[in-house]
């Protein structure tokens, strides 16, 4: 079994699966008559192949038990997947690099500190959502349309927190 213990996200550590979704770190300007700021282009939406559309979701999730165990990874070959948390939820992310498999040697974990959201690039291998402490309500943003956009890889793994 592979044991991972998840470490702080951060943008630079993140990179080559997909980007950080951090308003705190965003350039930012003020819109509607400076009554709103927009936090502008996060994340790079990736929808491939014929008929692809852009999804707006919300998905509610069940918190997970400490250590993490899980029996696979899953990809979205056609298009990219963002999960943005709603309320301030943390939640485990356990990556693996974009391609046909993955060497068990090259899977990441990071918890997220509440604020932030992650999108994943396309065909990026990752764990089911896995929120941490209470129920959480998430904004995801993926791929809609024709074609098998998602795949999973058995794989035993267990994470904990740092």
């Amino acid at each position: 079994m592979l044991e991972l213990i998840a470490q702080p996200l951060t943008k630079e550590a993140f990179a080559p699966f997909g980007e950080v979704i951090d308003s705190r770190t965003s350039d930012h300007f003020p819109i509607n008559a400076g009554r709103t700021q927009r936090h502008h282009d996060l994340a790079r939406v990736e929808t491939l192949g014929d008929n692809a559309r852009t999804l707006i979701s919300i998905f509610v999730s069940q918190p997970i038990e400490l250590p993490l165990t899980l029996s696979f990874l899953e990809r979205h070959p056609l298009g990219s997947q963002a999960f943005m948390p709603l309320h301030e939820e943390r939640f485990v992310v356990v990556v693996a690099p974009a391609g046909e498999s993955f060497d068990p040697r090259q899977v990441r974990a990071f918890v997220t500190d509440g604020h932030q959201g992650v999108n994943y690039h396309a065909g990026t291998w990752h764990a089911i959502q896995s929120v941490l402490e209470r129920e959480g309500e998430f904004l995801v943003v993926d791929r809609g349309g024709d074609g098998d956009n998602c795949e999973e890889h058995p794989l035993d793994v267990r994470v904990t927190l740092a």
